[in-house]
């Protein structure tokens, strides 16, 4: 018999198996279930065949208690679910009144209910049709006995599918949760992945969750490494206390390791739609300059603007965030920021020389212009494909970073870093690294990034 407290996720569709249509039914449904208690322990994805869903419905049943499956209900040929389910069961396909109902009152007006539709009243004579009323396409929900899986088939179209999730899943999936459980997210950049897991060392073995102990593990994108915390006890409050423990044991091995500088931010993922992590170290650096009353400005030519627009996708930023200057070409470099024609023929536009003179012309040029701002950074390297040498290869990148003291004098640095990948991932590297060299000098931190090579000081 299937895991009661488990669930699996199903999307079907030849859009989604082939890569034309991304998924984000399946991302939005576990996350959901995990803030009812529920963990999802399998995402699959198949193509409009009967036979791949009859099996897939079949295996992820084995699986977990409970089976939630979007897409395939449409009245096309290509549009199986109903048929796989129901050869999955071996039951009848049967017409589903309150179906019908609903189908005739949605074409009422439109000319009356077109034949080819009334395949959508269909359903398993063992389940339930499910009531769509933004849609044609009624859910169905079945109980399969042989596997000990209740599984809900919902339409594929989100402002469909997430409507009849919570009216139909949720109080279900609510009866499944073996006590309560809570996550937090602990973000870190400066370290990699595998450098985070040996400090970490014991935290993360994965039996932990079989012994009553909080799971912990990481993730990275983009030199982000997050750090996941995962406890359960049998109410809110001993699940908290739990990851709290957990988190604490986290912080003093980082410490311990003179580590703790890499933690920017943490945050609780028991609310749907929480975990979002993708603007977290834009929002940290936002913030912390708010606090301090202090703005900042860019100079970027690699990453043409992408700083820029990190920050600013960031509601509030117009408060630290004062502009900047996309130099691509030396003569902007020039041009804009006063960069001497000298630096660029002997060190290069890629060198750390340059970078450091981009963020104090910055400033320069923007005190001049009666604007304050405290800090400025500068990106510049070679994202290829090509452009590098043996000397700068590809991914070659400075980023320089300059604060104004409060009696006037520049004091800046510029960090040289290899970064690895394809043309956008060096340059959101890039701006992810500049970010975080940012936050450590307002943090008043002081330690290696990820992919540092070498640095030099004004």
């Amino acid at each position: 018999m299937a895991p009661r407290a488990a669930a699996a996720i199903l999307s079907i569709g030849d859009e989604l198996a082939l890569g034309q249509t991304l998924d984000t039914n399946s991302r939005w449904i576990a996350d959901r279930l995990f803030s009812l208690g529920v963990r999802a322990v399998e995402h699959a994805t198949v193509s409009d065949d009967l036979g791949d869903i009859r099996d897939a419905l079949g295996r992820l049943g084995e699986r977990a208690g409970l089976v939630v499956c979007t897409g395939g209900l449409g009245p096309t040929a290509d549009d199986l679910t109903r048929q796989a389910l129901a050869t999955l069961l071996g039951a009848a396909l049967v017409e589903d009144g309150d179906a019908i109902e609903h189908l005739e009152r949605w074409f009422a007006g439109r000319g009356g209910l077109p034949s080819i539709n009334r395949v959508q009243a269909l359903r398993p004579a063992s389940g339930a049709a499910l009531e769509n009323p933004n849609g044609t396409a009624p859910g169905i929900r079945v109980r399969d006995e042989r596997r000990g899986a209740e599984i809900f088939c919902l339409p594929g179209p989100p402002h469909e599918m997430r409507p009849m999730f919570e009216r139909f899943v949720a109080p279900f999936a609510g009866t499944l949760a073996d006590g309560v459980t809570r996550a937090r997210l602990l973000m870190t950049f400066g370290l990699g992945e595998s450098k985070l897991a040996e400090i970490l060392d014991d935290l993360m073995d994965r039996d932990r969750g079989a012994r009553g102990l909080p799971v912990v593990g990481t993730t990275a994108s983009l030199g982000v490494v997050t750090c996941r915390i995962r406890a359960t006890g049998p109410d809110a409050d001993s699940a908290t206390a739990a990851l709290n423990n957990a988190e604490r044991e986290v912080r003093e091995r980082l410490e311990a390791s003179n580590a703790g500088g890499i933690v920017f931010a943490a945050r609780d993922v028991t609310q749907s739609g929480a975990g979002e992590t993708k603007e977290a170290l834009a929002q940290t650096v936002v913030e912390m300059l708010r606090d301090r009353g202090e703005r900042f400005a860019v100079v970027e030519s690699c990453t043409g603007g992408l700083v820029g627009g990190a920050v600013t996708a960031i509601a509030g930023s117009s408060d630290v965030f004062v502009g900047g200057w996309q130099t691509y070409s030396n003569d902007m470099k020039n041009a804009m920021v006063g960069v001497p024609d000298e630096v660029i023929a002997e060190h290069g536009a890629v060198s750390g020389v340059c970078a450091r003179a981009m963020t104090r012309g910055a400033l320069e040029r923007l005190a001049a212009s009666g604007i304050r701002a405290d800090h400025a950074l500068s990106v510049t390297g070679i994202a290829g494909p090509g452009g590098g040498s043996d000397d700068k290869p590809v991914g070659t990148v400075w980023i320089g970073c300059a604060s104004r003291k409060p009696e006037g004098v520049i004091s800046g640095e510029a960090r040289r870093f290899v970064f690895k990948g394809g043309r956008g991932a060096i340059r959101s590297w890039s701006v992810n690294t500049a970010l975080g060299l940012l936050r450590l000098r307002l943090a008043g931190t002081e330690m290696m990034l990820l992919g540092e090579q070498e640095r030099e000081l004004d």
